[in-house]
C-alpha cells in the first residue's frame, strides 16, 4: 500500500532531511516509524502526503505516485499531524464536517462513539480547545470517513494515558477492517503495543525493518547485578550505569559470554531479564555508530 524507493530531502543545499529511504508497507498492517526528534520521521511523512517535494527518488500510495497523484492519494488517506493547526473561528463539528468533505461520507454512528469515547465537545469553538482536545478533533477528523490508510505523526501527543488507550483501541479496530497504518514516533512502548513490524531512522537513513517479534526476541539481556568486584564496560554492554551500589547495562552478546562473565566475580545480587524495545532500539543506534 506504501512503497518508498531511495527517497530523499534535502533541504536547501546540505541539509539532511532523509537519505534513500526504501521501505514497503503491506496492506492492512500497523507500520512503525520510530527514531528520536530530528531524525527524519516528519519529513518522510510530509512527503507522503506531497506536502513537501523529494529531492530525489519516488514514492508510492496504493500504486500511485505521490507528486503526480496527489489529489487522488489525499481522498484515501486520514492525517493526523503532529503539530495541530485549524480554523480557530470555527466550531468542531462544522470543522470535522468540512474535513470530511474531502474524503468521503461520514460514519454517523461511527463519530457518535468516536466523540463520545474521547469526550470531545462539538459545540466548542476551536480557539477554546486545549492542544489535546485539538488532536481529539484531528483523530476524529482523520478516522470517521474509514480511510484507506492512516498517516499518522506522533498522534498522541497532548493525549492523557487512557485517551491514547482508547485511541488505540479505535486503530486496532481499523485495522481489522483492512486498514494501511503508518504510525510515526518517538515513544516505542506505543509502537511495541500497537504495531506489527518496525522501521528505525536515524539522522535520515533507514537502519533496520524488522517484526515487533523479531526485535523483541534478540539476544540481548537487561542485567541488573551488585558486586563488589570492579567491572569495566566493554562494547557489549550497552547503557553501563551505576547506581545505588548496583552495576546496570544491556549485554548484546551470547548469553554463555555472559554467564562467564558472572563467573569470574563475586555475584552479591542479580537480575537477568528480556530488555524493553526502549533498550533494544539504543542497541541498534549503539551499533550504527560503531559501524
Amino acid at each position: 500500500m506504501i512503497k518508498l524507493e531511495v527517497l530523499t530531502k534535502y533541504y536547501k543545499k546540505h541539509a539532511r532531511g532523509i537519505l534513500d529511504v526504501s521501505l514497503e508497507i503491506k496492506k492492512g498492517e500497523i507500520f512503525g516509524f520510530i527514531g528520536p526528534n530530528g531524525a527524519g520521521k516528519s519529513t518522510t511523512v510530509r512527503t507522503l502526503l506531497n506536502l513537501i517535494f523529494p529531492t530525489s527518488g519516488t514514492a508510492t500510495v496504493d500504486g500511485l505516485d505521490v507528486v503526480a497523484d496527489t489529489i487522488a492519494i489525499r481522498k484515501m488517506v486520514g492525517y493526523i499531524p503532529s503539530e495541530v493547526n485549524f480554523y480557530d473561528d470555527m466550531y468542531v463539528k462544522d470543522f470535522i464536517r468540512y474535513s470530511c468533505s474531502f474524503h468521503g461520507e461520514i460514519d454517523q454512528p461511527f463519530m457518535d462513539t468516536l466523540v463520545e469515547k474521547l469526550e470531545l465537545d462539538l459545540s466548542r469553538k476551536i480557539e477554546d480547545l486545549s492542544f489535546g482536545n485539538k488532536k481529539k478533533v484531528a483523530i476524529v477528523a482523520a478516522l470517521v470517513t474509514h480511510p484507506k490508510i492512516l498517516i499518522l505523526d506522533e498522534p498522541t501527543s497532548g493525549l492523557d494515558p487512557l485517551m491514547q488507550s482508547i485511541f488505540f483501541q479505535f486503530l486496532e479496530a481499523e485495522k481489522k477492517n483492512g486498514t494501511t497504518i503508518f504510525f510515526s514516533s518517538h515513544n516505542l512502548s506505543e509502537v511495541q503495543r500497537i504495531c506489527d513490524r518496525v522501521g528505525i531512522i536515524k539522522e535520515g537513513r533507514l537502519i533496520k525493518v524488522e517484526t515487533v517479534e523479531d526485535i523483541m526476541k534478540t539476544r540481548a539481556k537487561t542485567v541488573r547485578l551488585k558486586t563488589e568486584d570492579e567491572i569495566k564496560p566493554t562494547d557489549d554492554m550497552i547503557n553501563f550505569e551505576k547506581v545505588n551500589g548496583y552495576i546496570s547495562f544491556v549485554y548484546t552478546a551470547e548469553t554463555k559470554k555472559l554467564i562467564q562473565l558472572l563467573s569470574t566475580v563475586n555475584v552479591i545480587d542479580v537480575t537477568i531479564t528480556e530488555p524493553a524495545l526502549e533498550e533494544i532500539f539504543m542497541h541498534y543506534y549503539e551499533r550504527e555508530d560503531q559501524s
